[in-house]
C-alpha cells in the first residue's frame, strides 16, 4: 500500500488546522500530526526528518497551495532540435520550467521561466499536455501538476543563468541524462511540434 498520498493529505489537514484553530488544545493536536506526518515522510523517502519538518513549517501561512503547479516551456528550433538547460541541482537536462506564481497564469509562467531561465522570449503556441506526479522519492513530499506548452522563440539572446550549467539545443534521442519525467513531456511536445510542421507544410 502507497501511503504517501495519504501522508500528504494529513500534513494538509495540520496544517490548515494550525491556520484557523483559536484553541490551544486543538493546536497542540494539528502540530503533534504535523511531526507524525513529518517523521513518516521522512522514513518512506530517506530524508532526514528535520528537513521534512522544516519544509512542511514553511508554507504554514498559506491555504489552497497543493497540488502546487509548474509549467514548462518547450522551445524546438528549425531543425526539430529541443532546447534544454543542464540544471545545477542535479546536473540532468530539462526543459525551462518552474513554478507558477501569484497573480500569474501557467502560460505566463512557461513564458516567463523561459526568459528567465533561458535569455529568450517566447510565445504560447499550443499546450501540449497536463501531467500529474504524486509524492514519491523522485518527486518529493508534494503532488505536482505541470502544464507543457509548445512555444515558440521571437526574441531575446540565448544566454546561461544562475540555475543551469549550460544551455544546448539536442536531439531528443541523444540526451545522455534527463531531469525526472522530462523526457516524455519531451517527446509528447516533438510530436506536437512535427504535427505543426506537417500542417504547415500542407498550407
Amino acid at each position: 500500500m502507497d501511503i504517501l498520498p495519504l501522508l500528504e493529505k494529513l500534513q494538509a489537514i495540520a496544517k490548515e488546522g494550525l491556520y484557523y484553530t483559536k484553541d490551544v488544545y486543538d493546536r497542540q493536536r494539528y502540530e503533534k500530526l504535523l511531526e507524525l506526518t513529518a517523521e513518516y515522510f521522512g522514513q518512506i523517502l530517506e530524508i532526514p526528518t528535520n528537513e521534512v519538518r522544516e519544509d512542511l513549517k514553511k508554507d504554514l501561512g498559506k491555504l489552497g497551495i497543493f497540488p502546487i503547479l509548474g509549467s514548462v516551456a518547450a522551445i524546438f528550433d528549425q531543425a526539430g532540435k529541443i532546447l534544454l538547460l543542464k540544471r545545477t541541482d542535479d546536473q540532468k537536462w530539462c526543459m525551462p520550467c518552474g513554478s507558477v506564481e501569484a497573480g500569474e497564469s501557467p502560460e505566463q509562467a512557461a513564458c516567463r521561466e523561459a526568459q528567465e531561465e533561458t535569455g529568450l522570449d517566447v510565445q504560447i503556441l499550443e499546450l501540449v499536455k497536463v501531467y500529474t506526479s504524486f509524492p514519491s522519492q523522485e518527486y518529493g513530499l508534494y503532488t505536482l501538476v505541470s502544464t507543457v506548452y509548445l512555444c515558440e522563440m521571437i526574441g531575446g539572446t540565448l544566454t546561461n543563468s544562475h540555475e543551469d550549467l549550460g544551455l544546448e539545443y539536442w536531439n531528443i534521442d541523444d540526451v545522455p541524462i534527463w531531469h525526472k519525467s522530462m523526457e516524455s513531456a519531451a517527446r509528447d511536445a516533438h510530436q506536437v511540434w512535427l504535427k505543426r510542421q506537417a500542417l504547415g507544410a500542407l498550407d
